[in-house]
């Protein structure tokens, strides 16, 4: 099992830097450098590609509607440059509050757009002439289809490290993880729950595989989760405490009543009447109702808190559905333990 752990900026950018040093010694395989609508995340994993040797930085995730297909695999192939081909492209379709709400761009026809910004990049890495005549992207752009009618196909100038970055899809929605499935190397969920992912994902999984090109190799599944190992009940109370707010923000009120991707998810993992109470209370401006409401078993399932025997159990109910890489967020209060937590994951799953 790989171990991955997401950017945090508490203590501030720097000093998490140099703190990931120790994280790399502790075993850690990659690190994912999120962007909403926040820094973008580019500039950062330069940084971190210089002050890193082994672990791999992934951009997690960068939404495909704010960079043109060409921009997001030049960017990819830079960083995977300046690395010394250890980037990893991360890409998802956001939402409408990010997109249309952030970039002013309409969020519109996720699935095609996310389909043809893959094969571009391929193209692009493969140091294609790019011509390329979709729904939505036409490169060359001609004068028919609005451009001045002077652009010729090109090529990426620069030789990239490699021919195919690898490239992880963030999806949750059935269509969208059925393309993941098909056409990336990885697909990451959030919230993945063992118990209820063959329900929440299996026939959109098989669907994807089903159509699935053997040179991809078989899909990786990364997925986002929470660690703490302890035996001390008060600090696995507060960790698991920070996992139901976490929960909450997103199953009640990353979206609206009829347009939340999160709280999708948690009914289809069978907490239907939990989501519902969930966003009724964090809409209504309860967020500390609304995160007391947050079922045990749902906090439980996709999070890893508790002495190193549970960790080791729940390690393998990930990986009995097979999952190939745990994102995980150390919950201990300091650097140490939270390093620490990183080499029990890394033992426990190897």
């Amino acid at each position: 099992m790989r171990i991955g752990m997401p950017m945090a900026y508490s203590g501030g950018f720097t000093e998490t830097v140099e703190q990931l040093v120790d994280y790399e010694r502790a075993g850690l395989d990659v690190v994912h450098v999120p962007e909403a609508y926040s820094f973008d995340s580019v500039s950062q994993l330069g940084f971190l590609a210089a002050r890193t040797t082994t672990v791999e930085i992934a951009a997690g995730i960068l939404n495909i509607y704010s960079r043109t297909p060409a921009l997001l695999a030049m960017t990819a192939a830079g960083l995977d440059y300046v690395s010394g081909g250890r980037f990893v492209l991360g890409l998802g379709a956001s939402g409408p509050q990010v997109v249309e709400g952030f970039h002013g761009l309409p969020y519109h026809a996720p699935l095609a757009r996310t389909r043809e910004v893959a094969s571009i990049c391929r193209a692009v890495w493969r140091r294609e002439r790019v011509v390329h005549d979709g729904p939505l992207y036409h490169l060359p752009l001609t004068k028919e289809q609005g451009g001045s009618g002077v652009g010729k196909p090109l090529k990426l100038i620069n030789h990239p490290v490699r021919e195919r970055v690898p490239m992880v899809l963030a999806a949750l929605g059935p269509k969208n993880v059925a393309l993941a499935a098909e056409l990336f190397e990885g697909w990451e969920p959030i919230f993945y729950y063992p118990e209820g992912a063959e329900d929440a994902f299996g026939d959109a999984l098989e669907a994807g595989l089903s159509r699935r090109d053997a040179t991809l190799g078989p899909l990786q599944i990364v997925v986002d989760t929470h660690v703490a190992v302890t035996e001390n009940d008060e600090d696995r109370e507060a960790a698991m405490q920070q996992v139901r707010e976490h929960l909450a923000l997103y199953v009640g009120g990353m979206g609206s009543r009829g347009k939340n991707f999160y709280n999708d998810l948690a009914r289809r993992y069978g907490f239907e009447d939990a989501a519902d109470t969930i966003q009724d209370l964090f809409l209504d401006g309860r967020k500390a109702e609304a995160a007391a409401a947050v079922p045990d078993a749902l906090v439980d399932g996709v999070s890893m808190i508790g002495p190193k025997n549970w960790i080791k159990e729940r390690v393998e109910a990930f990986a009995a559905t097979g999952v190939t890489t745990l994102n995980a967020k150390p919950l201990a209060p300091t650097h140490e333990r939270r390093v620490a937590d990183i080499a029990t994951l890394k033992e426990v799953g190897a």
